[in-house]
C-alpha cells in the first residue's frame, strides 16, 4: 500500500508539472502507471491535473474496466493500455497537449531532425499519428505502428503521448519535444534553419548507441538519417507533409517530396535570394542585348 501511495503521489506531481507548464489546460491530459501485470493506476476524468490528490486516482484492469477509485477513470485510458500491451517494458504513459508540439500535429508538419544534439540523442524521429476521435478504440490503435520505434508520438489535431518504464522519463520526452518545437518555430521566424551535416548527425547516432539508446535511423544510409525517413510511409494516411521546414539541402529528399504532397515552402530569405538571382540574370541578359 505504501508503494502504491508513492506512485499516486508521483502521478499527482507530474500532473502538477503538466498544468504549470501549460501542457494540460483545465481538465486536459491523462497519466497512467502499470502497477502489476493486470492493474494500472490512472488519472480520473474531468479533473484538473494541477490539483489532483492521490485519492482522486483510479485503478483499472488491462481492458479498461475500473476496479477502484471514487472518481470515474479517464475516457482515454485505452490509449495508455494499447501502448502497454504492445510494449510490456512500458509502465508509464503521459498524454497531454503541449502547445508547440501540438501545433506540428495541427499543421501536420513533420518535426525536423538533425538540429539539436539533445533531441537527436533522446528522441530521434517523432511520428505524427493519424486523427481519430479521442477515447475511441480506433484512436487507441493510431499509435501502434510507432510504439516500437519511438518513445513519443504526436497525435494529429490533438496532442502528444509519451511513455517509458519510469514516470519521470515518460514526462521528460514530452517536455523535451515541446521545448524543441518552440525552438524550431523561433528559429524559423528568424528566417532559416541550419542542419547538421551527415557526418555530424552520424556521430550523434553513434554516441546514442554507445549510451544504450536504440535509433531506427542507424539502419538508414547517407543523408536519409536527416530527412524524416523512418515514418515517411505513414505520412499519406495522416496527411502529413513538410511545408514550413525543408530537409537539409545536402539530402536528396529535399527536392523529392512524397507523391501527392506539396513541395516544401521556401523561407523568406530563400525566396528573396531566388528573386535576386532571377533579377540579376534578367538584368545581365538585357545589358548584353544593349551592348
Amino acid at each position: 500500500m505504501a508503494e502504491l501511495f508513492k506512485i499516486k503521489q508521483q502521478i499527482c506531481e507530474i500532473g502538477d508539472r503538466l498544468y504549470k507548464k501549460g501542457f494540460a489546460a483545465a481538465n486536459d491530459g491523462n497519466i497512467s502507471y502499470r502497477i502489476s501485470e493486470k492493474e494500472v493506476v490512472c488519472t480520473p476524468t474531468l479533473t484538473c491535473k494541477g490539483f489532483m490528490k492521490p485519492d482522486d486516482l483510479c485503478i483499472v484492469d488491462m481492458d479498461g474496466n475500473q476496479l477502484d477509485g471514487r472518481r470515474k477513470r479517464t475516457s482515454e485510458v485505452m490509449l495508455h493500455l494499447a501502448i502497454m500491451k504492445a510494449r510490456p517494458d512500458i509502465r508509464a504513459v503521459v498524454h497531454c497537449h503541449p502547445p508547440h508540439a501540438t501545433a506540428f500535429g495541427i499543421a501536420r508538419e513533420p518535426v525536423p531532425q538533425c538540429v539539436l544534439p539533445e533531441v537527436e540523442v533522446f528522441l530521434g524521429d517523432v511520428p505524427i499519428a493519424r486523427y481519430e476521435v479521442p477515447g475511441s478504440e480506433a484512436f487507441a490503435k493510431t499509435v501502434l505502428p510507432f510504439v516500437d520505434k519511438t518513445k513519443v508520438v504526436i497525435l494529429a489535431n490533438h496532442g502528444t503521448v509519451s511513455y517509458d518504464a519510469e514516470l519521470e522519463k515518460a514526462y521528460w520526452w514530452t517536455e523535451i519535444l515541446d521545448a524543441y518545437c518552440r525552438m524550431l518555430m523561433l528559429a524559423r521566424s528568424l528566417g532559416h534553419i541550419h542542419y547538421f551535416t551527415e557526418p555530424e548527425a552520424r556521430a550523434l547516432l553513434e554516441l546514442k548507441e554507445k549510451w544504450g539508446y536504440r535509433d531506427p535511423r542507424s539502419e538508414l544510409q547517407n543523408c536519409d538519417i536527416c530527412s524524416n525517413d523512418v515514418f515517411r510511409d505513414s505520412w499519406k494516411e495522416a496527411d502529413v507533409a513538410p511545408k514550413a521546414f525543408q530537409p537539409p539541402r545536402f539530402c536528396s529528399r529535399s527536392n523529392n517530396p512524397p507523391e501527392g504532397n506539396p513541395a516544401p515552402a521556401l523561407s523568406q530569405r530563400e525566396q528573396e535570394a531566388l528573386i535576386q538571382a532571377v533579377t540579376d540574370q534578367v538584368m545581365a541578359a538585357l545589358q548584353s542585348e544593349t551592348t
